[in-house]
């Protein structure tokens, strides 16, 4: 852009929004925050067995009613109604549903409770699509309902222990005794688990539903947390759980076969592998072979083992290794001769390959310096491996289909963006989810076999149109070196920018390991304030994806190991002081802020480059890795007892003197992500260092900050914030 900036344009989008002379709205928080810029979409889409019909959940608001639709891909004709809501006594809504395999029966939910971030209670329902009769799989509010294979079951958690419910009989059988509130939990999820493996259901059926698989974690051991909630009682209450933090005892785990025929369950030994954490289940083809992915505490190792539940044997399959770490992912996928695809970095970049069912390496079916970020699946007919990937540039998506030989490639995808894909189930057809900067979610109907366009399903044209009348920039979307890596950035600028003048300089970033900020996809609520930023109080928004983001290869993500916050936070520093040189920003007033990991990021920017940074906001941060749960934590840093330097030299408590600028901090005092404990010890540490801030505790809020008008609220004073200091 100038002498003194090295920047790869790629400046696809300038014309945007085109500007509509005296028409130009400005972006309101009341907006932002009421829901006026919210996009349509298709909601529980399932593809169903013929492959020629899909599902979807609406909700009709003049009847009250919700239905399960089926429609034809050719031509989006609705052709049934499976389920209404209308015609079952007592049944105002639905939230959700799945279809059992013959899709013969609906599991639907009325309502259900938020535990954490993927758990939840509901009150579930069985509805047979024949006979249109439906009744109650349990009257308490119970987690992770699922039916056998045959549909003729269903296994749910309740309270920590494991349920079948017989559908023909009506029968419930307790398969569990010993669950016990912060104690045992058998088949569900402990807190950790489910927050950093990203599952809750820690069950599965066998292919012929004769058994369950399942995993026990024993908590005894683990350290409890004390979350105050202040409700609107008299006195306040406690929510109490099992939180591992790094270094800390986490739940004893173990793995078990329940046998339905028999009405016993097993427990398989696991002590030849590395079993310290066994992050996915998943049963291969034959109904007596399970396969487990088992990882160490250092997460560096994962041993894919099968178990042979016939005579409680085991083999180690496949052992994938890092210096670093090992990513857990769902990308397992088993054919009829239970070989199977699974994705590995190990060549350095994020690929696929496939292994026969001894665990021999058949081929690498990917292959190239870029990434493969989804796999859709194997269509055994054709032969073709279906995946998305970043082969049109790291900030951008594309579907693909190779043989597994790796020949053969297609792109089934032909706008530049932000493209995914859901297939059928015989794999002829796929409905391609596409958005970019400039253009909102669309949704169109492609051929497998070509991603030749059959039709348009829905797009969402008319909030593109509304927006035309309101004060949008565009994003200039490039590249800029520093401490020798090509970072992505975005950099948004005023509508009537005039570059004889200086503007502030306003960072966002979040910057966690393998995360991804900088993409070319449509807006979020963030977007929207900072277009309210931008062309309202007339500042210059950047986002960076420095060092230890994502989808750039395993080095540059695996750089940060042992040292979370430092060569983040010396790339936003470095990436300011460039940006500073440019004639149009004013360097003397710049300003940085993110939520979480980014607000981490944004308190250790200001601590330790006050001659850099002016300001910043941290919402809900980690202020030191010591108080974040272990399996997040110690992937990326080991334990605090072998790397005490890398969480104490890295962490803003440590850094509260070098303090100069203005610094507000927020936190919701029911986080139970990151704990307001961290919010609490950085206050401490910069009242004890003498030093001036402000802050804001949200009561009862979780990690989200949300409810009623709490966002509103929470992005007007922040809005104010920099009004005021930037």
């Amino acid at each position: 852009m100038n002498k003194f900036i090295s920047l790869s344009l790629l400046l696809l989008f300038l014309a945007a929004f085109s500007p509509i002379t005296g028409q130009q709205n400005d972006i309101t928080l009341e907006e932002i925050w009421g829901g006026a810029f919210r996009t349509q979409g298709m909601e529980a889409l399932r593809s169903l067995n013929n492959g020629k019909e899909y599902a979807v959940l609406n909700y009709d608001r003049s009847k009250k009613a919700s239905t399960v639709d089926v429609y034809r891909y050719k031509d989006g004709e609705m052709v049934r109604t499976i389920l209404n809501s209308s015609n079952l006594p007592g049944i105002n809504h639905i939230i959700s549903y799945e279809l059992n395999k013959d899709e013969s029966k609906i599991l639907f939910s009325t309502g259900l409770q938020q535990v954490y971030r993927r758990s939840s209670l509901g009150i579930y329902y069985v509805y047979d699509i024949k006979t249109e009769e439906f009744s109650l799989v349990s009257t308490n509010k119970i987690q992770e309902p699922t039916f056998s294979n045959d549909g003729s079951k269903i296994a749910y958690g309740y309270q920590n222990n494991l349920y079948v419910k017989d559908l023909n009989s009506g029968k419930t059988e307790q398969i569990t005794s010993d669950g016990e509130k912060n104690i045992i939990i058998n088949g569900i999820t402990d807190w950790v688990y489910e927050e950093e493996f990203a599952f809750v259901r820690a069950f599965e059926w066998s292919l012929n539903g004769d058994k369950i698989a399942y995993i026990k974690f024993d908590e005894t051991e683990v350290p409890e947390f004390n979350m105050d909630v202040y409700g609107n009682e008299l006195y306040p209450s406690a929510d109490t759980f099992k939180y591992p933090k790094a270094g800390e005892n986490n739940s004893v785990v173990s793995l078990w076969i329940y046998d339905l025929n028999k009405g016993r369950a097993s427990k398989v030994n696991l002590s030849e592998y590395n079993n310290y954490y066994i992050p996915r289940l998943l049963w291969t083809k034959d109904n007596d072979v399970l396969s487990v992915q088992l990882t160490n505490r250092h997460q560096n190792v994962i041993d894919l083992v099968f178990v042979n539940v016939a005579n409680n044997t085991s083999k180690l399959i496949l052992a994938e290794k890092d210096d670093a770490y090992v990513e857990v992912t769902d990308n397992l996928t088993f054919l009829n001769n239970n070989s199977f695809f699974w994705t590995s970095e190990k060549d350095g970049w994020n690929h696929i390959y496939q292994y026969d069912k001894e665990g021999k390496q058949i081929s690498q079916v990917t292959n190239g310096p870029w990434e493969v970020t989804n796999f859709y699946g194997f269509d055994q007919n054709t032969g073709r491996v279906y995946y998305q990937s970043t082969e049109n540039g790291s900030i951008n998506r594309d579907v693909f289909s190779i043989l597994p030989s790796g020949r053969n490639k297609v792109r089934l995808t032909d706008n530049t963006g932000t493209n995914s894909a859901d297939f059928s189930s015989d794999f002829t057809y796929f409905i391609n989810v596409f958005s970019n900067a400039t253009t909102p979610y669309t949704y169109t109907l492609h051929q497998s076999k070509t991603g030749k366009l059959i039709r348009e399903i829905k797009n969402n044209n008319d909030l593109k149109k509304r927006l035309a009348s309101y004060k949008i920039s565009p994003k200039e979307y490039a590249t800029i070196n520093v401490n020798g890596a090509e970072l992505n950035m975005y950099m948004i600028k005023p509508l009537n920018f005039d570059e004889s003048k200086q503007y502030p300089l306003f960072m966002y970033q979040y910057s966690g390991p393998g995360s991804q900020s900088v993409a070319n996809s449509w807006m979020g609520s963030n977007d929207y304030w900072h277009e309210m930023l931008v062309n309202q109080q007339e500042i210059i928004v950047v986002c960076v994806d420095g060092r230890g983001t994502g989808f750039k290869g395993r080095d540059f993500k695996k750089m940060t190991q042992k040292e979370l916050g430092k060569y983040e936070v010396e790339d936003q520093v470095a990436v300011a002081k460039k940006l500073g040189q440019l004639p149009y920003i004013d360097a003397s007033r710049t300003g940085i802020w993110g939520w979480s990991y980014g607000g981490f990021m944004s308190s250790n920017a200001l601590f330790q480059a006050p001659e850099t940074f002016e300001m910043a906001i941290a919402v809900a941060p980690v202020t030191s890795w010591r108080f974040y749960d272990t399996i997040y934590t110690e992937r990326y840093m080991q334990t605090p007892q072998e790397n005490p330097s890398g969480y104490d030299d890295n962490s803003p408590n440590s850094h509260v003197n070098g303090l100069q600028g203005e610094f507000l901090l927020i936190h919701g005092s029911a986080d139970d992500n990151v704990h307001v404990q961290n919010t609490m010890r950085l206050v401490e540490a910069l009242v004890q260092a003498n030093k001036q801030f402000d802050w804001r505790i949200y009561p009862d809020k979780n990690h989200g900050i949300y409810g009623g008008k709490t966002r509103l609220h929470l992005y007007t004073l922040m809005t104010e914030f920099i009004k005021n200091n930037l």
